[in-house]
């Protein structure tokens, strides 16, 4: 069998799995089966977000190799009849389309291997045939169910190359989606990919730690104003980033079923951004706190503010000079370039699909 994987995230999943996936799929057959999996790393979903679409081309894939099965991973959310797609199988063909997100953005190896087992077995598995008809495909298990939940079987289509689906729907399987989105997104590479923004939010925490003006109004500040200065930075921030580098994902139908999947990646870019301008705010902080610690002298500040400085204004200044840091990389993120500020938010394939949509658009 093979694990056909998008670039990235999928392959590396892939990857990790293919290592335990032999052994437990012969334990758990039940009939002295060996499973040989082989990983293949190809961009299957390049141009193409229709499930039918995809089943086709892993099914010419399928053709081209020696495998009995074919189970194909994208960190792409996918959607069928406006749920949002699980896993697509096709017993006759020995195929199956398994969309990472709605797996959650915890625990995704395990869930991961776990769908993925409950699939091969199902393809594996002799097909039940009524006698009025065709062979009926073989349903996944309910540990699927119950481990994936809110999941359920979703209606499939007479011209469709899959013969069972599942799929996710209800404010939980949304909630599971847009967490398993931000996941592929990886939040946490914002930080590093921000470099011309954190640099200019240093500089700018350097020279406001030194002066004297927000020392005096870091003093006269009480929390609720400074949570007020964070929330409103913070929200700069990430709102410049959106529009400067043109993250807002816009339907291009007038589909309500567009403009879901839009509100849905929309939200997937706040969140994504949100966490890692909140990172970044946070290191901020702390290193405005070691500045702070290193370069500020108590008797200057109290002739300044007329405050003592204590363990206190260390820490309501360092707080306050963070919001001000934060405004100042707000300023400094317009010298990143667009893809750079892409390729820090997004994933390897929602790159591709967003620098798609912004060709098609420049086209039109």
């Amino acid at each position: 069998m093979a694990l056909l994987s998008d670039p990235d995230a999928p392959t590396e999943i892939a990857q990790r799995m293919a290592r335990i996936l032999p052994d437990r799929l012969a334990a758990r057959s039940g009939r002295e089966r060996r499973f040989d999996v082989e990983v293949v790393s190809e961009p299957f979903t390049a141009g193409a977000e229709e499930p039918d679409t995809l089943m086709h081309r892993i099914m010419d894939r399928g053709g081209e190799g020696n495998w009995d099965i074919v189970v194909a991973l994208t960190d792409l959310p996918l959607h069928s009849q406006g749920r949002k797609l699980v896993v697509d199988l096709s017993h006759d063909h020995g195929l199956a389309l398994l969309s990472l997100p709605p797996l959650g953005g915890f625990r995704l190896q395990t869930r991961a291997r776990q769908a993925v087992e409950a699939a091969v077995l199902s393809l594996a598995a002799p097909q039940a045939t009524d006698p009025e008809g065709p062979r009926r495909s073989q349903a996944l298990g309910g540990s699927f169910i119950g481990r994936l939940a809110p999941v359920h079987e979703g209606q499939v289509g007479e011209a469709d190359i899959a013969d069972l689906r599942y799929v996710v729907s209800g404010p939980r399987g949304y909630l599971r989606v847009l967490l398993g989105m931000v996941r592929a997104n990886r939040p946490w590479r914002l930080v590093p990919g921000l470099s011309k923004a954190l640099a200019a939010a240093l500089a700018t925490g350097a020279v406001a730690t030194v002066n004297s003006t927000i020392w005096s109004l870091a003093a006269s500040l009480g929390t609720p104003r400074l949570v007020i200065a964070t929330v409103g930075s913070v929200a700069l921030m990430i709102g410049w980033l959106i529009v400067d580098a043109d993250l807002w994902h816009r339907a291009d139908q007038v589909s309500p079923e567009a403009r879901k999947r839009s509100a849905l990646y929309n939200a997937s870019t706040v969140v994504t951004v949100g966490i890692g301008v909140i990172v970044c705010y946070a290191g901020l902080v702390l290193i405005n706190l070691v500045w702070a610690l290193f370069i500020l002298n108590g008797q200057v500040f109290a002739s300044t503010t007329r405050t003592p400085l204590h363990a206190t204004e260390y820490w309501t200044l360092a707080w306050f000079v963070a919001s001000v840091a934060t405004v100042g990389g707000a300023l400094g993120s317009g010298l990143e370039s667009d893809e750079a500020i892409r390729a820090a938010a997004y994933s390897k394939r929602e790159q591709e699909r967003r620098s798609a949509l912004l060709q098609d658009d420049h086209g039109d």
